[in-house]
């Protein structure tokens, strides 16, 4: 690796620093690679992929594998239309090493900052290392840090309360009351994994109601549909996809999750990425799932529910998302906004941070992992352009 005391003509001769080492991390490590351009992947646990090593057992690609696959290597059939998390995981260690991608494990990178010499960028980590790159592609992922509401009474409250992030099966919570707060994709899935685990009774609680597509519906993927969708007006979209939702999917009004009255993809540009039914609708419309409201806060032992309900589960697991965790990393440089997340994505680098890249901070209707593929093929043009250029003025610069 390079530190920040070699003395370099400037930024198109160091490497590229690539902050993460998941499917975002390592495409565009190999984009870059595949440009001439030095890329070193920074991970801070030992073992790529480490974000999808933490998921739930049973969690399952929602989009298929042909187009799931990073840039350079197909996923094996053999793994099937959808991709099973433990094979996930095996493919992102096939793909670091069939490319022999050059990444360094154990290594937290805590704070971005231009380079001393005005050329490139500092990057501070763990272990007093002080790196300097060419570049940077932020690619730490779109769950980074998981995010627990601060509810009333949260801290007195006494029963069993976990994040999603540290549920892996139901094997914990056979005969056992559970409440599961968030209806976005994970907790949906978890709710079916705990009535089909056994769980003695599972509740479901739901601030606003999902749009819920069917993950397949005739072997057309849903992912498809998104992909043909991406490009067209918000209100064409969200036009076409009632009659749709009404066709594939019942209404489940009187079980408590009611049809948004909001458009489908207005909901999607708002970062509300619809819930891909793998056995929700059956088991909401079967009471094994029982969807209760919002939670409100904790008292006395008890949940507190919006609509003035009080209940007593023996264990709450709450799926409310993720944070960035940019704010550390980069949030002094004026690149975020005020929800945490990058100002620009993929090729464009912030106005007043030329070289500095995010990939993966947004969730595409088309399909994250395939979104990923293709800005990491984008920014490492970008990057090798303004290489070129670089070295392109550095004999005139010298003279």
């Amino acid at each position: 690796m390079a530190d920040s005391t070699p003395a370099t003509p400037g930024h198109a001769d160091r490497p590229v620093y690539v902050v993460g080492g998941g499917p975002g991390g390592l495409a565009a490590a190999y984009a870059l690679r595949a440009r001439g351009v030095r890329a070193v992947v920074l991970e801070r646990s030992d073992q790529v992929g480490a974000s999808w090593r933490g998921h739930y057992d049973r969690l399952r690609l929602h989009t298929t594998r042909r187009l799931s696959a990073l840039p350079g290597l197909p996923i094996p059939r053999r793994f099937g239309r959808w991709v099973a998390r433990d094979d996930v995981v095996r493919y992102l260690e096939k793909y670091a090493e069939h490319h022999a991608l050059e990444i360094v494990t154990g290594v937290e990178v805590t704070r971005v900052e231009p380079a001393p010499d005005g050329t490139g960028w500092l990057l501070r980590a763990t272990g007093g290392r002080e790196l300097t790159g060419g570049a940077v592609v932020v690619a730490t992922g779109h769950n980074h840090t998981p995010r627990l509401p601060d509810w009333p009474g949260r801290g007195q409250y006494t029963g069993e309360l976990l994040h999603a992030s540290a549920y892996r099966n139901p094997g914990p919570y056979a005969g056992r009351d559970v409440l599961v707060v968030g209806v976005g994709n994970t907790g949906a899935e978890i709710a079916v994994d705990l009535v089909e685990g056994g769980a003695g009774r599972v509740r479901l609680s739901v601030r606003t109601a999902p749009h819920i597509v069917r993950r397949s519906t005739a072997g057309w993927p849903a992912q498809y549909t998104g992909v043909l969708c991406r490009r067209l007006p918000v209100r064409l979209v969200d036009r076409l996809a009632r009659p749709l939702a009404r066709l594939s999917v019942p209404d489940l009004s009187e079980h408590g999750l009611p049809r948004p009255d909001t458009g489908l993809y207005s909901r999607v540009r708002e970062g509300a990425i619809p819930v891909q039914d793998v056995g929700l609708v059956d088991a909401v419309r079967t009471g094994r799932v029982e969807v209760v409201a919002a939670v409100d806060g904790f008292e006395d032992g008890e949940v507190l529910l919006a609509d003035g309900a009080r209940i007593r589960p023996d264990a709450v697991i709450a799926a409310t998302g993720y944070s960035r965790g940019l704010t550390d990393l980069v949030g002094h440089l004026g690149v975020l906004d005020g929800r945490g997340r990058p100002v620009v994505h993929g090729p464009r680098t912030p106005g007043n941070a030329p070289g500095l890249y995010f990939t993966g901070f947004t969730n595409p209707v088309s399909g994250m992992l395939r979104e990923l593929a293709i800005d990491a093929e984008r920014i490492a043009r970008a990057v090798a352009k303004r290489h070129a250029t670089a070295r392109a003025v550095l004999p005139s610069a010298r003279a």
